[in-house]
């Protein structure tokens, strides 16, 4: 499992790499203190690699970017926002399992 086709964005760069991307964006907020976050956070990363060439998967960490969290209306964590041509199409709230995930994502392919 790795990273490398995982985005970090936050407040700074959440519209350019998010908002305007080329293709469906796959967010996760997330925080280091929150135990489901690190559970399905392998997973994200597993359907991050396997859905590159289809969908951007970044993370927002909530403790470092206050501001995009709060203007997604993010109040409990894992929240998963799919976004397509720039707005949310649909949001998962709490820790899944993969094929749920999975079928969450289909949704803006």
């Amino acid at each position: 499992m790795s990273e490398k086709h995982l985005a970090h964005v936050g407040d700074g760069n959440f519209e350019e790499e998010i908002l305007t991307a080329d293709k469906p964006a796959l967010v996760d907020f997330w925080a280091p203190w929150c135990g489901p976050c690190k559970t399905i956070g392998p997973l994200v990363e597993a359907l991050a690699d396997q859905y590159h060439d289809q969908i951007k998967v970044a993370k927002v960490n909530i403790d470092e970017n206050p501001k995009t969290a709060a203007s997604y209306g993010v109040r409990s964590i894992p929240t998963l926002l799919l976004f397509k041509g720039g707005k949310v199409l649909d949001t998962l709230i709490g820790l899944v399992p993969k094929e749920r995930l999975e079928a969450f994502i289909k949704k803006a392919l």
